[in-house]
């Protein structure tokens, strides 16, 4: 049997009844650093004052995937066997669905257990409270790749989420600043953790403050659809021109003027 226990984002009383059980009930444990996960262990047997017992533990990250399914067999999952990732839901921005895709294949009984989500906290702290939104996790780091889908989901009508590293924050607030610097952000550190805070505002105010705020641990942004945006802000036609968007959804937003529809827009935008 195989079971996908999700562990505490940083606090530790975020832990499930069903998680600890299923980690006290393991024979082999799987995870992206083994480290991390008898850390963890030791932290969890200490606060709620219970022994874990002996376990076998092997490392299953995104960079030794390919040579671990090769090594493995089917019989392995004859024991009970846990995967874990470093913190959060196993297979949301983490190792994960590979080992689902393999217990589908070779008919593995498996569950998934419930348990802390960054990007879902984040968005119910916002207060964005839209029916749909879309979650990203990381952006590409660099270079033409990280532009362009920055730029695609700066042009959606839901709100977007995004995980971010400290060293990369301005980077991605700059960028934004260059397409929509009004545009509402939400951003959320270190969700669950002693220095837990939210900050809300527009692209450019949250830019200006970050040039003085010190920016470590780790960030969720939130970024309010286009849609919603748009309640603020009325944008001329000069100034949906020189948004740095796709051709397809600068179209889109020139055709709300009335003028022209959005087939007619694309077609002068590809011949300008």
């Amino acid at each position: 049997m195989l079971t996908f226990v999700p562990t505490p984002l940083g606090n530790l009383d975020d832990i499930t009844f069903r998680a600890l059980k299923a980690l006290k009930e393991a024979e082999v444990i799987l995870c992206e650093d083994t480290r991390v996960a008898k850390r963890l262990l030791a932290l969890l047997a200490q606060r709620f004052e219970m022994e874990f017992g002996p376990k076998e533990f092997f490392s299953l990250h995104e960079h030794n995937q390919r040579i671990f399914f090769q090594k493995i067999t089917p019989d392995l999952f004859t024991k009970s066997v846990v995967y874990m990732s470093d913190a959060g839901m196993p297979g949301i921005s983490d190792p994960g669905s590979e080992l689902v895709r393999y217990a589908q294949e070779h008919g593995i009984a498996y569950t998934v257990l419930p348990g802390p989500t960054a990007f879902a906290t984040a968005y119910v702290a916002s207060g964005f409270g839209n029916k749909e939104f879309c979650f990203f996790g990381f952006l590409p780091h660099k270079g033409k790749e990280r532009s362009q889908k920055l730029e695609e989901i700066l042009a959606l009508g839901s709100d977007a989420i995004l995980y971010e590293a400290p060293h990369r924050l301005l980077k991605l607030l700059e960028q934004i600043v260059q397409i929509d610097p009004d545009r509402e952000l939400f951003l959320a550190k270190e969700l669950t953790k002693i220095y837990e805070r939210y900050f809300k505002g527009s692209a450019k105010e949250l830019l200006d403050l970050f040039q003085k705020e010190p920016i470590k641990g780790e960030w969720v942004v939130v970024i309010r659809g286009i849609k919603r945006a748009e309640e603020s802000i009325t944008l001329t036609q000069e100034q949906i021109m020189e948004l740095t968007l796709p051709k397809k959804e600068k179209a889109k937003l020139l055709a709300r003027l009335g003028t022209r529809s959005a087939k007619e827009w694309y077609g002068l935008l590809n011949d300008s």
